[in-house]
């Protein structure tokens, strides 16, 4: 049976003590290409906001002679691999232990291929989210780590293949094969969030018939750093249920580095690893920035996606550099490349500066609300006060 262990910076600051080194596990950088089905959803959701976003969309046809496709656009978060890559580091040397990251950018692993050429980084695992089609309405996001490097753009080309033309049974077997390798760590990655809005008894129940028949695959269950601590908790019962180990996931897009890591004994990933298949050891640290209001987390994130960044490399400062959608001829293009006179319209300019203006007095207000909420969070896993 395996023992997880989940502490809070905020509660012990010696937490990381008797560890020799700290992972950082699911993180985003400019690599990974993020869907924009989300707005549409919003625009569902909240029919004030449906007389602008048609606007903006009767616009975009006047103006380009083409609807827009929000299927077919993504946005890419700010940070490049080496800064996403120094930003999780430096919180973990600050815990005085030693630094592993795995980065798992959305269905490719460019980002942990460009970094193997940077002296800093030439040991970091070779991992990628997978968003893994599943019953027929949405994708399951698996964090697949440490891919065996001569082998890693062949098993890439599984998964796609896979993707493009889904079965269980084939899933099945792609998961018994990842399992076989016994140095890669397959990870269940926020699994009981509804992210395709497929009602929460239904996407439970396909969570728990994936379990059931794959389970034997999985490795662990992610408490997502980016997830508010009531979904955290119901992903604990769920763990419990399938007698299954917990692991960390920050999640970060934007520019907080992630908000839980594993502290381990082991010295390399590969060791880490074992730790996690073989010894069925997990130590979960929460970090400070997870006790602040998640509301205000959330905000602060699409504040990030929007920002400029003028001392970022250029492609990653601005937002419209980092949106892209197919052109007329279908081809993904940066939206700072279609506007018709090279600057967003007055519209989409006004509705950023709205966001932004929601982030004013962020941080004293999530300072003022930042007790209440971690006290909360003392319960948030099941715990009981002390």
């Amino acid at each position: 049976m395996g023992q997880s262990t989940i502490s809070y910076l905020w509660r012990d600051q010696n937490a990381s003590r008797g560890f020799r080194s700290g992972v950082s596990l699911h993180s985003h950088t400019n690599q990974s290409k993020e869907t924009l089905d989300f707005l549409a959803n919003f625009g569902n959701q909240y029919p004030v906001m449906r007389p602008l976003m048609a606007r903006l969309e009767r616009r975009a046809e006047q103006n380009h002679g083409f609807k827009v496709d929000y299927a077919s656009s993504y946005w890419t978060p700010p940070m490049t691999p080496k800064l996403a890559f120094d930003l999780e580091r430096k919180q973990i040397e600050e815990l005085d232990v030693a630094p592993m990251v795995s980065i798992t950018d959305h269905d490719n692993i460019q980002a942990p291929m460009l970094l193997r050429s940077v002296p800093s980084a030439r040991h970091i695992p070779v991992s990628v989210e997978w968003s893994a089609p599943y019953g027929g309405t949405q994708s399951f996001h698996l964090g697949i780590h440490n891919l065996p490097s001569a082998r890693a753009m062949e098993w890439m080309e599984t998964l796609e293949e896979f993707t493009a033309n889904p079965s269980d049974a084939r899933l099945t077997e792609i998961l018994a094969a990842l399992d076989r390798e016994p140095n890669v760590l397959v990870v269940f990655n926020h699994p009981m969030w509804d992210l395709y809005l497929i009602g929460k008894e239904k996407h439970a129940f396909l969570v728990n018939q994936f379990i059931q028949k794959n389970g034997a695959f999985l490795h662990a269950l992610e408490l997502n750093g980016l997830r508010h601590w009531d979904e955290n908790r119901t992903t604990r019962r769920l763990a419990e249920k399938w007698n299954m180990l917990l692991i960390s996931g920050g999640d970060r897009h934007g520019i907080e580095p992630n908000a839980n890591v594993n502290l381990t004994h082991a010295a390399t990933f590969t060791e880490f690893v074992h730790e996690i298949r073989r010894e069925k050891r997990s130590n979960i640290l929460f970090m400070p920035q997870y006790a602040e209001p998640w509301k205000h987390r959330i905000l602060q994130s699409a504040i990030d996606a929007v920002r400029y960044y003028p001392e970022f490399p250029q492609g990653s400062r601005t937002w419209d550099e980092r949106v892209y959608h197919p052109d007329m001829n279908g081809v993904a293009r940066p939206l700072c490349e279609l506007w018709p006179d090279g600057t967003a319209p007055g519209i989409v300019t006004f509705l950023l500066g709205v966001v932004q203006g929601m982030g004013r007095g962020l941080v004293s207000d999530g300072l003022r609300m930042a007790w209440s909420e971690s006290h909360q969070l003392r319960l948030a896993m099941g715990e009981h006060e002390s």
